[in-house]
């Protein structure tokens, strides 16, 4: 909104030629993202804590966690009105990318809401149906392929995506790419959920992805950086940025209290609403695949809970893992839980230089 009320003011006053660069943009999107979602959060914290409105601890999880019993949850409500404010202040909004980016986190962070309200406001423990979740996560990707399927003047290759590490070729999937871009949408948002169980993991993973993808957005939308990196050029993508930039520096408000020992919990508000707003993002950019390699960690972590409970069943009760996602393995191995989110978190950089290297190595 501030572009479009101060930009024109560039013609009277030097200063608001600014606004016309993105990347000044940029860095006034994830300073507001931080500042609103790091305020949202404490204060949240304050409210939650007075109500009582704490989380229900699972207990197919390490004993040890018993101990959180009682963190207020549903940070994402702080960490989604970062990224609003970030992105409405800074983005042009009347871009299709930021408002179909701003369409799946509202979406996602409803039927998120939805499920920590029931589980830990109503106290009623199974919280909101998987079948609901699933059913509000397919209808989501179902909506964004076909949108960008039947809008082939916003989105040129509507039914292709880009192939890493590959110069000039795509993956042509006709009609199918409807499934695929919903496939992409159900199991990012999952893989997020499934990662948020120690202290800051799966928001530093995010926020990685979000830095990266800022990144990506910035690239794309530059003829100049297409042409020399012999990527997709998407005019209008650059705008993405902002709301990824937004994200970073909401995650990062976020992380200064769910670090550990966390203060606070995302819950499902925030883990299925960021892990769609990633997916979606890379579907608008055509990098759905570079998702794969950059959130490296988000898919070990999901196939870690694939192969437990497929060779669980095949196996008559046999396990792979001490306990599923992975990183509840390593915390029955005897790893401090801050030692093993720091290390995703190296891993999450190393697989985020690795989808970005893909750009060059062509």
């Amino acid at each position: 909104m501030l572009y479009y009320a101060l930009h024109p003011l560039w013609k009277h006053f030097i200063f608001f030629n600014l606004f016309r660069y993105i990347t000044f943009r940029m860095v006034m999107s994830v300073t507001t993202g931080f500042v609103v979602s790091w305020i949202a959060t404490y204060y949240l914290i304050k409210y939650l804590k007075k109500h009582r409105y704490e989380s229900q601890i699972r207990e197919d999880v390490p004993e040890r966690h018993l101990t959180k019993r009682g963190t207020p949850t549903m940070g994402g409500i702080a960490i989604i009105a970062g990224i609003l404010s970030g992105t409405l202040l800074w983005a042009k909004i009347s871009s299709p990318y930021i408002i179909l980016a701003l369409v799946t986190l509202m979406i996602t962070g409803a039927v998120g809401w939805l499920d920590d309200y029931l589980k830990d406001i109503k106290r009623k423990p199974k919280g909101l149906l998987a079948k609901y979740k699933l059913y509000g996560q397919l209808s989501l990707g179902l909506l964004v392929g076909i949108m960008i399927y039947l809008n082939p003047p916003l989105w040129e290759l509507r039914s292709a995506t880009e192939l890493p590490f590959i110069k000039n070729i795509y993956l042509q999937m006709g009609i199918g790419y409807i499934l695929f871009s919903t496939l992409v949408v159900v199991g990012t948002s999952n893989a997020v959920n499934l990662s948020d169980g120690l202290d800051g993991l799966a928001s530093g993973l995010v926020g990685i992805l979000a830095v990266t993808f800022t990144i990506v957005a910035y690239v794309s939308g530059r003829v100049d950086f297409t042409n020399y990196l012999n990527i997709t050029y998407l005019p209008g993508s650059e705008e993405l940025s902002i709301f990824c930039a937004a994200m970073a520096g909401a995650i990062l408000g976020f992380l200064w209290f769910n670090s550990f020992p966390a203060q606070i919990f995302m819950g499902d508000t925030g883990a299925l609403s960021l892990g769609a707003s990633i997916a979606v993002i890379s579907i608008m950019l055509k990098k759905e695949l570079m998702l794969f390699i950059a959130g490296g960690v988000l898919v070990i972590e999901t196939l870690s809970v694939i192969l437990q409970v497929a060779y669980f069943k095949t196996t008559n009760g046999k396990r792979i893992f001490k306990m599923s996602p992975l990183h509840h393995h390593y915390e029955l191995s005897g790893f401090h839980e801050s030692k093993i989110v720091v290390r995703f978190w190296i891993l999450g950089i190393i697989f985020a230089l690795l989808g970005l290297v893909s750009f060059k190595v062509r």
